[in-house]
């Protein structure tokens, strides 16, 4: 009995600290220029009512009144401030997959998955061609403090 019920405390743990994961996404994240290394915008990271999550550009640095020229359909000719980037995505084993992000600078979507990586707190952010995140590439988003 004491083995059964060492064994569900440890897969509880398991289970809470994937939680605990995906509550960290949530909040405001520095997206960074691969080139210089610059701050180029702040994204909000947000839970919506139906369970989903999603991220909106709050801030652009650079170009702060620039419009998506590039982007399709709703977004054509939109300020990227204020734009939502992130859609759809679900949380799973502590990450948060199966949604799609917006490259504004090109105006194509990707398939996205996000995770925390547990060493730097920072967020990794995965832009994919392919659902399983093999051909694409990925950022790193620094906390707003």
């Amino acid at each position: 009995m004491k083995k059964v019920l060492f064994a569900l405390v440890i897969m509880l743990s398991f289970c809470f600290s994937g939680f605990a994961q995906v509550n960290k996404i949530v909040g405001k994240w520095k997206t960074i220029d691969d080139k210089d290394g610059s701050t180029k915008s702040i994204v909000f990271v947000f839970k919506a009512t139906n369970g989903k999550y999603y991220g909106k550009i709050e801030k652009l640095f650079k170009d702060p009144e620039k419009l998506c020229a590039e982007c399709d359909g709703v977004n054509k000719n939109k300020p990227i401030a204020g734009m939502m980037i992130i859609n759809d995505l679900v949380e799973k084993d502590g990450k948060l997959t199966g949604g799609t992000i917006l490259d504004p600078k090109t105006g194509k979507v990707y398939k996205c998955n996000m995770s925390i990586n547990a060493e730097t707190d920072n967020l990794v952010v995965r832009g994919s061609l392919d659902r399983g995140g093999f051909i694409g590439r990925s950022q790193t988003w620094v906390r707003v403090k």
